[in-house]
């Protein structure tokens, strides 16, 4: 098997991405509009706003990160939210989620207006991104609502 490489994303990705996005959106039943996509990949290549982390084995990409750093009213640093990771079936517990996430914990060190923490959410029943998540983070305590 071949190593497996973390970069940032790039314009010229936008297939690969898209198939991931894709992927991604369909595990969670989310049917999003295409100017939302198109609006997202935009943000992602900005200075404000989104950043985003590609997993990449043998020139394909195999997986995404998206992050943005936000205020808190806790802190006079910024946080660091992790709002997607996917990675393909065929490679999953294979290394690639860790690299990602652990590629977004450096981004939040070097981040020099950040405070280094990141968090991150999923569903209870992500089982098997829970196995990587129980050991590479800790489980809040935090209860989340939404707006009926």
């Amino acid at each position: 098997m071949t190593d497996i490489t973390i970069r940032p994303l790039e314009r010229s990705d936008k297939p690969g991405w898209l198939e991931l996005w894709k992927a991604y959106l369909a595990f969670y039943e989310q049917d999003l509009a295409p100017g939302v996509t198109e609006t997202l990949f935009e943000r992602l290549h900005s200075n404000a706003g989104h950043r985003a982390f590609v997993a990449v084995q043998e020139n394909e990409l195999v997986g995404l990160v998206h992050y943005l750093f936000h205020d808190s009213t806790w802190a006079s640093s910024s946080t660091c939210y992790l709002e997607d990771l996917y990675v393909s079936e065929k490679l999953r517990g294979g290394g690639a989620g860790r690299k990602l996430i652990e590629a977004v914990y450096r981004a939040a060190t070097e981040e020099p207006s950040a405070s280094g923490k990141v968090y991150w959410h999923t569903h209870d029943h992500n089982t098997r991104a829970r196995q990587l998540y129980d050991r590479i983070g800790v489980l809040s305590d935090f209860v989340r609502y939404d707006r009926p």
